[in-house]
């Protein structure tokens, strides 16, 4: 009878602690634009201008949700993709992370409007 007791108790404590994967959101990263790109405020880490576009994406995703594809109406030449977040658009050639703007700042190449 102790063992079976036993066994529950750890049993019990061990769902608790050991959670499958996915079953936990892990927090969004807070990005916050400035001269060189992005910075990730809970690590330090930076999503610098020059990036894979790819890369960029996926983050911005995890940080703002999904994105609206702007028209490239006013975005100079090699601009191939303008992406907006909610206030932030970034802005992509093909191969790279060139620039970003809010209604209060930009930086890098971006697209009139």
């Amino acid at each position: 009878m102790r063992r079976l007791l036993a066994a529950l108790l750890l049993s019990a404590c061990g769902a608790s602690v050991s959670q499958g994967p996915g079953s936990q959101p892990s927090p969004r990263p807070l990005l916050v634009p400035d001269a060189g790109g992005l910075a990730e405020t809970r690590t330090g880490l930076r999503v610098d201008f020059d990036r894979a576009p790819e890369g960029v994406i996926a983050i911005a995703e995890r940080s703002y949700g999904p994105h609206a594809a702007l028209p490239l109406t006013g975005c100079p030449p090699g601009i191939a993709r303008q992406l907006r977040w909610g206030e932030i658009t970034l802005t992509f050639t093909r191969e790279r992370f060139v620039g970003w703007k809010t209604a209060q700042a930009a930086a890098g190449q971006t697209c009139r409007e």
